[in-house]
This record gives C-alpha cells, structure tokens and sequence, in this order.
C-alpha cells in the first residue's frame, strides 16, 4: 500500500485508473492464447527480438492444454484472494495477439469476454500486425467492455529497432497509433531502458516522441538478458552491459517528467523469470526496485510531467 501511496502522488498508476472506472480493485489476468509472431514464423523474421526467448514473455498455459477461461478461472480465484480483486481485465500477453484471422481472433476475445467479472481486454501486439478489420471489430467491443491496446515500440530511433531485430519502423508504431485512435481505442506504449548503443539521452528522445503521440499509458520496462536469446550471447561475450541497480531509478524517474500527466503508467520495470535470468540479478527485487524509484523521485523534487513542454505534446 505505502508503495501505492508515493505512486498516486509523483505518477498517475494503472490501479487508480482503473478504480476510478470501475469503484473497486481491478487486476489483470495473463493469458496465452498459443498464437506466434511474424518475427519468428517467419513472415518477417525467424529469429524474433533480441531480447526475446521462444517462451515469448508467455506463461506456457496454452502449450498445456489450458483455455483461455480455464486460464482466467484460475487467475481469478487466486488474484481475488491476494488482493481482493472484484473485477479483471484479461491481458493477452504472450506473442501477438492481433496475429491471426479475424474468425480465430474474435473466438478467443469473445471466450475472454465470457468469463464472469471479466470486464475488459487488454491486448498485447506488435504494431505491424494489426489489420484494421480487427480494430473495427475491437472498437465494436469497446462499447461494452475497456479495450487497450498495448503496442511494443521498445525504442524510438529506428537504428536501435534495427540492432534489436524488432522487424518494424517508428513509422509503423506512428501508423498504428493513428489507426487505433481513430475508433477511439486506448492505447499502451511499451519501452525499454537499457537497450545496446542507446544513452540516456536516447532514452530520454524515446519518452519526447510518445509525448507526441496520441497514446494513453505507457508501460517502462528494464532490459534483462534471459536464456535462449540473442543478448544472451552478446552478454555472454561481453558484448552488451546491463544497467546498474543505482542508474535505473533516476531513469526512470527523468522518463517520466517527460510524459503528460494524463497518461496511465501501467509499469515501472519488468518481471523476469527468476529460472529463465542471465543479468542484472537485481531485476528480481522488484519492490525494492520500485522503492528507489518512488524515493528517488521524493528527494528530487520530481513528477510525472513536470519537464513537458506545450509542443511536446499531441
């Protein structure tokens, strides 16, 4: 809670956006509709990102059999319990998730959707694979249910995409972003601190380009290297440096002065799989790592905002 606390004062975070809709606590359930990705079936790529592994940022559920609401019946049993949760977004997390035939698509929202006290999506994709007859279909859900749509941009120079094998161009996520906000769906932003050859004023240009862009959260995670990945080598070979426990905070923290107050922080950092993390260690800490975050903030004298100017944003 006292995390919380300090978060509601120096950022607008995900939970009290999403109480101040629905009057109660809302969490997200992580799902894996067992669908690929065009940067490894080989549409665009075969090797996907650098920094990702063939498990996807996925939980593994579809590979054992599980629906998507056998998958949302056991995340809400156990999240209502831990947190008293009323009510849950299901958050296609794993791959793609605008990836596939709009028959296959609207089949595994609508079994979301099913699922009591499910009252939203929220879906996970890359920019260059979501086809407009699938936002069509979304911005008909969002009459009836919070759709976002959460778009990995990663980084906002297009050398850096380029060093990573993301597949796709700022100008794609700029395009995406146009065509989602035209049927009025959120959207979410996903970045990443720490990429290879990016300086902290690299960082720093990423946070001024979405000010710019017509989005409505923002999710910041900390590169890690984990098994079975391209940084993996490039780690092991000395090739790649992780940032230090001490830098991230003050990172973070100078991202966010750079985004509008408005925009929904939906993360802070990431959550690797303690069996699955080559580097830093410090990455599994996660309450402390967000302590020093919120603490850094405090003593500096810093908010979300604060460092916007007029013409940054959109």
């Amino acid at each position: 809670m006292g995390d919380e606390m300090q978060a509601i004062r120096r950022y607008r975070d995900y939970n009290s956006y999403l109480r101040g809709l629905f009057g109660c606590r809302v969490q997200k359930i992580s799902v894996d509709a067992g669908l690929s990705c065009p940067n490894r079936d080989g549409a665009i790529g075969t090797g996907g990102c650098g920094y990702c592994n063939e498990r996807g940022s996925g939980t593994g559920a579809a590979q054992q059999g599980l629906s998507i609401r056998e998958q949302l019946e056991r995340g809400r049993t156990s999240l209502a319990r831990r947190y008293r949760a009323r009510k849950f977004i299901a958050y296609f997390q794993s791959y793609s998730n605008t990836y596939g035939s709009l028959t296959v698509l609207q089949a595994l929202y609508q079994e979301a959707l099913g699922v009591a006290d499910v009252v939203g999506l929220s879906i996970g994709t890359r920019p260059d694979c979501v086809a407009d007859e699938v936002l069509d279909y979304l911005a008909e859900l969002s009459r009836d249910y919070l759709i976002w749509l959460e778009y990995g941009l990663q980084s906002a120079h297009d050398a850096t995409l380029a060093r990573i094998n993301r597949g796709h161009t700022v100008s794609a996520f700029a395009d995406a972003v146009q065509r989602t906000r035209s049927r009025n769906l959120p959207i979410c932003a996903h970045v990443i601190l720490g990429l290879p050859g990016e300086s902290r004023r690299d960082m720093m240009a990423t946070a001024r380009f979405l000010a710019t862009q017509e989005i409505q959260g923002v999710k910041i995670h900390l590169l890690y290297i984990v098994r079975g990945t391209m940084m993996e080598r490039w780690y092991q070979a000395g090739l790649l440096r992780c940032l230090e426990a001490e830098e991230y905070p003050s990172l973070v923290a100078e991202f966010l002065t750079c985004l509008p107050a408005e925009m929904v922080i939906q993360r802070l950092t990431g959550d690797p799989h303690p069996a699955e993390l080559v580097a830093p260690k410090w990455a599994l800490a996660k309450q402390q790592n967000l302590k020093a975050i919120h603490d850094y903030m405090d003593r500096h004298g810093l908010y979300q905002g604060k460092h916007v100017r007029p013409a940054d944003a959109f």
